[in-house]
C-alpha cells in the first residue's frame, strides 16, 4: 500500500490555481450549521494555501443530493460561516452545474490568495459515479488539486479521484496526511506491542478487519455486541444477546487462526447483563453482572463487566500502539456505558500511541470527554473501516507519490 504521498508542504502553490476537496460535509438546520467541526478542522491546509499566495478555489459534498440541486443542501451556509472563521471572504459560486458561468466568472477574477467556494458537488450525477465530464469540468478550474478529506477517500468520486487524474500535481492536504500518517502506518507498520480494540454490534461489518489486524496485531481484543457471537462460538450460553448465527463458524476460524499465528485474542470474561433491551435507548435499566460462562439463559449482555475492563485496560498497558473502533457496549445508556469508558480510560492514561478509528468510537471518546488525550481520532466512517482492512483508498492513492 504506497502511503508515502506529496503533501501542501512539498508543493509551491504560489500564483496558482488551486482546487482543494474539503469534507464540509456538516450538520444543517433550518440552514444554519450546528457543528462546525469540520470546517475548522479544514482551516489549516486552507490557511497553508492562502499563505503561500494560491487562488484556492474550495469544493465540497453536502448531504445526498442525489445529482439534482436541492436548495437546502446549498453550501452557501459554508461560504458565509468559512468567511468568518477566516476573516476573509470566501465568495460563493452559486452554479447548479457547480463548475458554471459563477465559478467560471470567480476564478478568472481572483487574485493570489484569494478563496472561493464551489457549490455541492452531488448536484452532479456524475460526481458519485467518477464521470469523466464532470472531473474535466473541475480541473479546467485549477492548476494544481489538493484532498484534504478523508471521509470520503474510499469511493472514487469526481471530486477526489477523476479530478486527480487529470491534474499533473495531486497532493494531499494536512488532515489528510495526519489520517495516513497514524491510521494507515499505525496497521501497515506499528510500532510493538500493537493491541487492536474492536467493539460494536455486529461481526458481520468487522469480518475483513478482524482478518486483516489478526495479521498486523499482538493482541486482537473483541467487546460490544460482537463478541457475543464469538463466546457463543467457544461454546458458551449467550442467553438473548446478539448473535449472528451465521458467523459463529468464521469466529471459530478466527480464534483458531489467532492460535496458529501466536496472537493473543482477548474476549470478555463477565457481562453486565439486563432482561431487555432499553426503550428508549437512555431508559434506566436493572443490570446484573454474570461470567461469560454462566450468563443466565433469559438476559442478555449489553456491556463487558468489571473483570473485563480490568483485563482490557492490563492489555493496553504494555502497548506501543492501540487502534480502537467501536464501543464496548450500549455506551448511549449511561448504565451501559461503564465498558467503553473503562477503555478510553486505559487509553487516555497510556503513554502508548492512540489511535481511535473513526465511527461511534469517536463520538464515544468526544461525548466521554477523553478526546484531548488521544494521539489521533479519525474523521472517517467507511474511509477508517477499509483502512483497518488494510484495503487501498482510492481518494488516498490518486495522490502524487513522494
Amino acid at each position: 500500500m504506497g502511503l508515502n504521498k506529496k503533501s501542501v508542504d512539498d508543493i509551491n502553490v504560489a500564483g496558482k490555481k488551486v482546487l482543494c476537496r474539503c469534507d464540509f460535509n456538516v450538520p444543517l438546520k433550518e440552514g444554519a450549521i450546528t457543528d462546525e467541526n469540520r470546517l475548522v478542522a479544514a482551516l489549516p491546509t486552507i490557511k497553508k494555501l492562502i499563505a503561500d499566495g494560491g487562488k484556492v478555489i474550495l469544493c465540497s459534498h453536502l448531504g445526498k443530493p442525489k445529482g439534482e440541486p436541492k436548495p437546502e443542501l446549498s453550501l452557501a451556509p459554508v461560504a458565509k460561516r468559512l468567511s468568518e472563521l477566516l476573516g476573509q471572504e470566501v465568495k460563493f459560486a452559486a452554479d447548479n452545474e457547480v463548475v458554471g458561468p459563477n465559478a467560471k466568472a470567480a476564478v478568472e477574477a481572483m487574485k493570489d490568495g484569494d478563496v472561493i467556494l464551489l457549490e455541492n458537488t452531488r448536484y452532479r450525477k456524475e460526481e458519485t459515479k467518477n464521470g469523466e465530464e464532470f472531473s474535466k469540468d473541475l480541473a479546467s478550474l485549477c492548476d494544481v488539486f489538493v484532498n484534504d478529506a478523508f471521509g470520503t477517500a474510499h469511493r472514487a468520486h469526481c471530486s477526489n479521484v477523476g479530478v486527480a487524474q487529470l491534474v499533473d500535481t495531486a497532493v494531499v492536504g494536512y488532515l489528510m496526511q495526519k489520517e495516513i500518517d497514524f491510521l494507515g502506518n499505525a496497521v501497515e507498520n506499528p510500532v510493538r506491542p500493537f493491541v487492536a480494540i474492536l467493539g460494536g454490534a455486529k461481526v458481520a461489518d468487522k469480518l475483513n478487519v478482524i482478518d486483516n489486524l489478526l495479521e498486523k496485531c499482538d493482541t486482537l481484543i473483541i467487546g460490544g455486541g460482537m463478541a457475543y457471537t464469538f463466546l457463543k462460538a467457544q461454546g458458551n450460553e449467550i442467553g438473548t444477546s446478539l448473535v449472528d448465527d451465521s458467523k459463529v463458524d468464521y469466529c471459530k476460524e478466527m480464534i483458531a487462526k489467532a492460535d496458529k499465528l501466536g496472537k493473543k485474542l482477548l474476549l470478555p470474561v463477565d457481562a453486565v447483563t439486563i432482561k431487555e433491551f432499553p426503550n428508549p435507548i437512555d431508559a434506566a435499566v436493572e443490570t446484573e453482572i454474570y461470567d461469560s460462562s454462566a450468563m443466565p439463559a433469559d438476559r442478555q449482555g449489553c456491556d463487558i463487566g468489571p473483570k473485563t475492563q480490568e483485563l482490557f485496560a492490563e492489555a493496553v498497558k504494555s502497548a506501543k500502539t492501540v487502534v480502537w473502533n467501536g464501543p464496548m457496549g450500549v455506551f448511549e445508556n449511561p448504565t451501559l456505558a461503564e465498558g467503553t469508558i473503562a477503555v478510553a480510560k486505559a487509553l487516555a492514561e497510556t503513554d502508548a500511541t492512540t489511535i481511535i478509528g473513526g465511527g461511534d468510537s469517536a463520538a464515544a471518546v468526544n461525548t466521554l470527554g477523553f478526546g484531548d488525550k488521544m494521539s489521533h481520532i479519525s474523521t472517517g466512517g467507511g474511509a477508517s473501516l477499509e483502512f483497518l482492512e488494510g484495503k487501498e483508498l482510492p481518494g488516498v492513492a490518486a495522490a502524487n507519490d513522494k
